[in-house]
């Protein structure tokens, strides 16, 4: 595989979202520069996912090790169809939830044309049909797959703004799309297909689990192994500079609280709340955005038990992953 380029010091562009800057988005990307666009989910850091020197290009501004694949963002089924094997259960799933906020895991076609780094050498790839409007243009205009993780530094806090994207990469990308705040604020459920046995919960994300099973009539299974078949998988990820202390009652003697529902609420405390409401999709929407609010190198960030279900799942995932040891 190619090993990442090093990196040249740009003036990124901030693009507006209209016809303009879409087509100053396309032909940026044509050119194999780098471009972050919105999704629904995060913001994603695109390159066109057929040529290895762009794609290079995500793994050094990212300073993301090559061993962890990418997700090819595209416009429909039928061209997801084109990158990748979507049969079976895997394109009824497609079917019911795409465009949204799903990607799902397939053997990879040996004619797609995609660069080995977008899938690590691995035999399969990681597919996903975005619901956000303006990376739904994107997709259109552009007319090809486009690889995109999270448009920020390697194992940090995922970026669901505009700002956030350039306060970690201004200067390594050429543009970012500016397209708001994101709506959904946590990374796409990853469901992979293995060629025997059940669908496999990859990562638990903006599509909940639940939900998942129930159009599948069967439980997910969990990963084996420590083997990187999706983003999202390594053990710490997702990390602010903050130490983290998690499902706390309430803040300690100088630590931040991070608070859900009514509850116990930290008076006089410095902090946040997720959802007064115990809303957990407004949690999760509100996540690393507030982690982001409360980050710093000598803070630690007291967190209120999220519930284990539905999109919690989700939250305690990343928070566990921003947590662990570093």
């Amino acid at each position: 595989m190619t090993s990442p380029k090093a990196i040249k010091p740009v003036d990124t562009e901030r693009l507006a979202p209209d016809e303009r800057g879409i087509n100053r988005a396309v032909d940026l990307l044509t050119a194999g520069e780098l471009v972050a666009f919105p999704t629904e989910t995060v913001y994603g850091l695109g390159a066109n996912a057929l040529e290895s020197r762009a794609v290079a290009g995500v793994f050094a501004a990212k300073e993301r090790p090559v061993f962890n694949p990418l997700i090819v963002h595209v416009p429909s089924l039928d061209v997801a169809d084109v990158v990748g094997d979507v049969s079976g259960d895997a394109e009824r799933l497609a079917g019911a939830f795409w465009p949204g906020p799903l990607t799902i895991v397939v053997p990879a076609r040996d004619d797609s044309g995609l660069s080995d780094l977008v899938t690590s050498g691995l035999e399969t790839v990681a597919i996903r049909v975005p619901a956000h409007p303006l990376a739904r243009r994107l997709l259109e205009e552009f007319g090809g797959p486009i690889a995109a993780p999270s448009a920020n530094r390697s194992g940090r806090v995922s970026p669901t703004s505009a700002d956030h994207v350039l306060a970690e990469l201004d200067g390594r990308i050429a543009a970012v799309l500016d397209g708001g705040s994101c709506p959904i604020g946590l990374e796409s459920t990853i469901v992979s297909f293995p060629e025997d046995g059940p669908p496999v919960l990859l990562r638990p994300g903006g599509l909940p689990v639940e939900i998942i099973e129930t159009a599948l009539r069967t439980k997910l299974a969990m990963p084996e192994g420590e083997r990187l078949l999706a983003p999202g998988m390594m053990r710490s990820h997702y990390a602010p500079q903050a130490k983290m202390r998690l499902n706390a009652q309430a803040p300690e003697p100088g630590e931040v609280w991070l608070g859900f529902g009514p509850g116990r609420n930290a008076r006089h405390v410095p902090g946040l709340n997720l959802s007064p409401y115990a809303d957990l999709t407004e949690a999760a929407t509100n996540l690393f955005a507030y982690l982001r609010r409360l980050d710093g190198p000598d803070v630690t960030i007291a967190v209120a038990p999220i519930p284990e279900s539905g999109l919690g799942r989700a939250i305690n995932d990343r928070l566990r992953r921003a947590a662990a040891e570093r």
